[in-house]
């Protein structure tokens, strides 16, 4: 069956796909997509440790104004006690961040980019 199409263009399709499927093409766009997968993981994990971060510190701020006000009010020291827990909550959220960030950052720079 004869063809209409010139034989250049034909040549020029079959190179380009030739270029485009070639097994270590399709390797290295496989794991360049692999990689961003993983790094946009990482980024929502440090993201969500971020917001809980900020979550916690604004009970701990919360806690920490109230108990403060009911000491000055009345001298009970179990309001210092809870101005103690509401700071080791931020120490503990803040560690929590730090771990995850880490944890992160060492996927991603032990993950193949392609």
């Amino acid at each position: 069956m004869p063809s209409n199409v010139d034989a250049q263009i034909i040549d020029v399709i079959n190179q380009v796909q030739k270029a485009t499927m070639a097994p270590q093409v399709v390797l290295t766009s496989g794991a360049g997509k692999a990689y961003q997968s993983v790094a946009q993981s990482a980024a929502i994990a440090i993201q969500d440790a971020a917001d809980a971060l900020r979550n916690v510190s604004t009970i701990a701020t919360t806690a920490s104004g109230v108990a403060m006000a009911q000491l000055l009010a009345t001298g009970e020291p179990k309001y210092a006690e809870a101005l103690v827990t509401a700071q080791s909550m931020m120490k503990s959220a803040t560690n929590d961040f730090a771990q995850i960030g880490a944890a992160a950052s060492t996927i991603l720079k032990n993950f193949p980019s392609g």
